[in-house]
């Protein structure tokens, strides 16, 4: 049952996350927009391109796909309610968006087209940089939680957020997601103006239309990370928890896919030295404040 509702509350926060979406690029709010939108997709014919990798082609969407879902299924939105509850659900969660850079690699690749060849490995260059500012601020959570489990990380946070004990790890946790997702000011891998859709310019019909799901899916799970690490999960006054974790989840997703457009594009280099020189260091810093911490004053 927890598995169904888990993923009937995913397809209505991909629903909503496309009316966002809509609304921050065009400018107006149309709550059926995503609808008409998916229909067409999926009544168009899906044209293969010429001297494609069939099953690269094929296979990069779904896997994408299976990415985001898996990544979700470890995401805990109430007690109880969560598809598996891992001993070491945070390691698992980072292992499964791992898949996003094989994914993307394959649907680059893939159509054997220069668009979505460059774009493909772009995110190749961007997954390098922001790789370990996924994983080290994820360390410095499990070590306050002293546990991997993501019920176990939310069930720490009861007397103060992570976001409070750990901002650091909270701004490059939500930056390293941003561009795992690749939204602006870190979308290069598409790059609207520059790649004609990067990933997304050989594909269309059905396959596009689940590329384009995925994405929703991988956005809503990094989301649901970063409420589960640094938000409290459900955690909440007067309303139901579940209740909390849509609110918390929604606003956090909602916020990913509206602020970067009113930022300039960052360039690939510029990215690579600031994750790798800047990013990095205060990641390590972070780890060092939250032992230091947790040896002092335990929280």
């Amino acid at each position: 049952m927890s598995i169904l509702i888990v993923l009937l509350s995913l397809a209505a926060g991909a629903y909503i996350l496309a009316v966002i979406e809509r609304w921050a690029v065009h400018g107006h709010l149309s709550l059926t927009g995503p609808a008409w939108a998916a229909l067409a997709l999926l009544g168009r014919e899906s044209v293969l391109a010429r001297k494609s990798d069939r099953l690269f082609f094929e296979a990069g969407p779904v896997l994408l796909l299976i990415a985001g879902l898996l990544s979700a299924a470890v995401i805990p939105l109430a007690p109880g309610l969560i598809i598996t509850d891992l001993a070491t659900g945070a390691l698992f969660l980072n292992a499964a968006l791992a898949y996003v850079l094989v994914a993307l690699i394959m649907a680059g690749w893939g159509p054997n087209g220069a668009y979505a060849m460059i774009a493909g490995w772009r995110f190749l260059g961007q997954f390098i940089a922001y790789a370990m500012l996924i994983v080290m601020p994820i360390t410095a959570v499990a070590m306050r939680a002293e546990s991997l489990s993501t019920v176990q990380i939310v069930a720490s946070q009861e007397q103060l957020w992570n976001v409070i004990y750990q901002p650091i790890g909270f701004a490059l946790f939500v930056v390293a997601a941003m561009g795992l997702a690749w939204l602006p000011p870190l979308d290069l891998p598409d790059a609207t103006g520059e790649l004609a859709g990067g990933v997304e310019a050989e594909y269309t019909g059905v396959r596009l239309a689940v590329l384009r799901l995925a994405r929703m899916v991988i956005i809503l799970a990094l989301a649901g990370a970063t409420v589960t690490f640094y938000l409290g999960g459900w955690l909440g006054p007067w309303l139901p928890a579940w209740a909390w974790s849509a609110i918390k989840i929604l606003a956090v997703a909602a916020a990913m896919l509206s602020i970067g457009r009113y930022m300039p594009r960052i360039r690939e280099a510029r990215y690579l030295a600031l994750s790798w020189k800047l990013g990095i260091s205060l990641a390590l810093a972070n780890i060092f404040l939250v032992g230091v911490i947790a040896l002092v004053v335990p929280i």
